[in-house]
């Protein structure tokens, strides 16, 4: 163990400087570096091939090695340090020069020239443009023919240096290293890039995934945010324009019409009834319209509940006296929540009018309040009609239309969407229990101050 981690201290080294030498990915392109690292591995061979060849007595390879490292020591230097492309033609034509050299003054086919021979032809494919692949291996197979063809028929121009089977052993090890090398670094970029390239490609997906993802969800929001708008155009367009034109007519028929004191009373009713109605609309749409375009200002404190809500309390009266409805309201004076005082008084003003008109004459609502735990229970209570089956799902969406309380009164569609989302904005809850035979109830949860 301590032999492996004295080792790692040089290994880091050479590493270091081995991507220092060749170049880092950004800088360079991958066919660059390919040739970069084969370059600085021939240039050592060829400095250990030199006095190998020169002892053994091949000096044609020893020269061969010689001219070898200058030439590609020259294209290593003028691309990695002065920015110039290095020149993959010049690269093989050497390559078939200095080999058609090599065969002939190394034993030809009993020599090593065969077993580099690959490994050069592998290094001109991955430095080289895809399109000159074929041309290469065409010319390098071609020229790998004659040279044979001329052996086979002119055996005598082939040099044979080995004086012993000992050299000629020496000779094939020795080419081995290079052939090794190139196929090391081509395989080992060729993996990394690939490597490299489909981490980058499942990134990308990711990105592209995640990115559909959100343009699904901004088209569902846009979708709602259209409806809404549509929504709100049409009551605007036909809600609110109905008692608006009701008002109208009732002045024209107090205009224009002599009416007795008893007929007249009863028209002013029903206009009072029907200005209410469009008030009622109107205070919801603006307070709507607000909250979307501007989005809700939320501040919540400390309010006392009896007199946050006494406002809203006796206009609930007034409007239950009206329509001849029994309203009640039990509330604590020491009970005080954590909320917002006007989003607080439009929630429970929505529900209190609404009980009203959804409860027929004689009816009765009540308000109360009640303690639990750390939570403060708002109750709004009716003996009306209660909600059909069919609307309890989509009771608090914008999906709900308006419907006719018990004296024709219309609603604009928006009150208790109003609610669900005020009271969410206060961190609070909102529920109800419903029943066609007894009425309905409306739960309003909001922290409790303690």
């Amino acid at each position: 163990m301590l032999i492996f981690k004295f080792l790692k201290y040089p290994v880091r080294k050479i590493n270091t400087l081995w991507f220092k030498l060749i170049g880092n990915s950004t800088d360079f392109l991958l066919e660059d570096r390919i040739f970069y690292s084969i370059s600085i591995g021939i240039i050592i061979l060829s400095a250990l091939y030199i006095p190998y060849n020169f002892y053994a007595g091949l000096y044609i390879s020893s020269i061969s090695a010689l001219i070898f490292g200058l030439i590609f020591y020259y294209q290593y230097y003028n691309s990695r340090y002065r920015g110039k492309p290095h020149n993959d033609n010049v690269f093989a034509l050497i390559g078939i020069i200095l080999f058609g050299v090599n065969y002939f003054t190394n034993a030809g086919i009993n020599g090593s020239t065969d077993i580099i021979w690959p490994g050069y032809l592998l290094l001109v494919f991955a430095i080289s443009p895809y399109r000159k692949h074929i041309n290469w291996l065409i010319i390098y197979f071609a020229f790998f023919l004659l040279l044979h063809l001329i052996e086979y028929t002119y055996p005598n121009l082939v040099q044979n240096p080995f004086k012993t089977s000992k050299e000629h052993v020496i000779d094939r090890i020795t080419a081995i290293p290079l052939a090794i090398l190139v196929i090391y670094i081509v395989f080992n970029f060729i993996r990394r890039s690939y490597d490299k390239e489909h981490k980058a490609v499942m990134e990308k997906n990711l990105i592209i995934a995640k990115s559909n993802e959100q343009m699904v969800i901004q088209n569902v929001l846009l979708k709602k945010s259209n409806a809404e708008k549509s929504k709100l155009m049409s009551i605007i367009s036909h809600d609110l324009r109905t008692p608006l034109i009701n008002i109208q007519s009732y002045f024209q028929l107090l205009n224009e019409y002599n009416m007795n004191s008893t007929e007249r009373i009863e028209l002013e009713k029903t206009l009072l009834k029907s200005t209410n109605n469009a008030m009622d609309m109107l205070s919801n749409l603006l307070h709507w319209s607000k909250s979307q375009m501007e989005g809700p200002s939320v501040q919540l404190l400390t309010v006392n509940l009896l007199q946050g809500l006494a406002t809203t309390i006796e206009m609930g009266k007034t409007n239950a006296t009206k329509k001849d409805i029994n309203f009640q309201c039990y509330i604590s004076p020491e009970i005080e929540v954590l909320a917002d005082v006007d989003m607080l008084q439009l929630v429970v003003r929505n529900l209190i009018s609404n009980a009203i008109k959804f409860t027929p004459i004689g009816g009765h609502v009540e308000l109360n309040a009640e303690r639990l735990a750390d939570e403060c229970k708002i109750t709004i209570v009716d003996n009306g009609v209660g909600i059909p089956k069919a609307k309890q799902a989509s009771i608090f969406s914008m999906q709900t239309k308006p419907a006719y309380g018990t004296s024709k009164e219309l609603g604009v569609g928006l009150g208790l969407a109003l609610c669900k989302e005020y009271v969410d904005l206060q961190n609070g809850r909102i529920a109800f229990e419903t029943d066609t035979k007894y009425g309905t109830r409306f739960f309003i949860f909001l922290p409790l101050v303690i």
